[in-house]
């Protein structure tokens, strides 16, 4: 990794003068280096993948071009799959589709959540959960800032509310570390005592906010740079679970590798505002990249992007099981290019073949 040594020694100044969280992440690994283990998550991971399970689906009012960003959770007895659709014209919308088993996801109807109150304009990369505090399911995603819409019933895409913030604007740190970048990806992840909102900025550093379960969805303040590396290295896409069994948590975010293709990086910590230690986290020792997946049925993407891990529960926790690790991505076409917003990205899912249960 570039300049790693330095960072090592900047962290460590800087931590000694109080002027880095403690939630500084350890991104000092070399290529060739073999990622620090846990007690249940392995220290790599191999993985097989579908071929495009879930992809766009125009209708007469939505010339959709794509299916990405998903968040996933079990309810019910289907699979509920929300995601980010991108039009011809360069809009964005998010989009809802469910289904009871993933041979049927394919064909399953899709409904576009501008026919809900959260209506149209820029809304992208949502994250569904139940928040059971509230007795309440909330829809976070971005509209330019952090914003969420909440339910009763996460089946009926009508049922969304209209927008509200989480936060209202930019905070400083973030403004003053952007400069080129865009802040992007909110992600949502609380303990018994708090509930934190992670995002990123294209330019290197992964940001954590946070207020307590009482508060929730209001209070987020105290933003950190949680994670710092280069641009490419910490890009975008950062999801935070509890690892059920281990009293660790996971984080994964997305990255650009030396080929210009995406793939994932983790870290496992004590705690989600605690120290993050590199787990796999290199492009020969990827959490997920096109190196560590088999595609039985041909390799239709070389790129493992923006995700989420399937959850054994749907609260706020945001719990994963260590022993049926599975990961719902957005890929694409190898040969695709042109513009950001007109690439066709469709859904596939990963399952790991090297579990250490």
């Amino acid at each position: 990794m570039r300049c790693s040594r330095w960072f090592a020694v900047l962290a460590a100044a800087m931590l000694a003068a109080g002027g880095m969280s403690a939630g500084y992440a350890d991104t000092t690994a070399s290529a060739d280096t073999t990622a620090n283990t846990t007690a249940d998550l392995p220290s790599n991971f191999q993985w097989t993948s579908t071929g495009p399970l879930i992809g766009p689906k125009p209708d007469a009012n939505h010339d959709a071009v794509s299916f990405k960003d998903p968040s996933v959770v079990r309810y019910d007895g289907e699979w509920l799959v929300y995601g980010t659709t991108a039009s011809e014209s360069g809009g964005w919308n998010l989009v809802y589709t469910h289904f009871s088993d993933w041979s049927q996801a394919s064909s399953a109807p899709h409904y576009y959540l501008d026919q809900s109150d959260i209506g149209s304009g820029y809304r992208a990369a949502p994250q569904v959960f139940y928040f059971e505090p509230q007795d309440k399911w909330y829809l976070v995603y971005q509209t330019g800032v952090p914003s969420y819409s909440t339910t009763d019933d996460p089946s009926d895409p009508s049922s969304w509310s209209e927008p509200r913030n989480l936060m209202d604007s930019m905070p400083d740190i973030v403004s003053d570390n952007i400069g080129d970048g865009h802040w992007v990806d909110f992600w949502v992840t609380c303990d018994s005592a708090m509930c934190y909102l992670f995002s990123s900025d294209d330019n290197g550093h992964l940001y954590r906010a946070e207020t307590t379960i009482g508060q929730f969805p209001y209070g987020f303040g105290d933003t950190e740079i949680a994670v710092w590396d280069t641009p490419e290295d910490l890009f975008e896409a950062s999801n935070v679970y509890k690892v059920a069994g281990t009293g660790k948590y996971l984080l994964l975010v997305e990255a650009i590798g030396s080929d210009g293709h995406r793939w994932f990086r983790s870290w496992t910590s004590d705690s989600i505002d605690g120290f993050w230690s590199r787990l796999a986290d290199t492009e020969r020792n990827p959490f997920a990249r096109s190196n560590n997946v088999t595609f039985p049925g041909g390799e239709w993407t070389a790129d493992i992007s923006h995700g989420e891990l399937i959850r054994s529960g749907v609260d706020q926790n945001m719990t994963i099981d260590p022993c049926r690790l599975q990961f719902l991505y957005q890929g694409k076409d190898p040969d695709a290019g042109g513009e950001y917003s007109q690439l066709p990205y469709e859904l596939g899912l990963l399952t790991q073949t090297n579990s250490s249960c």
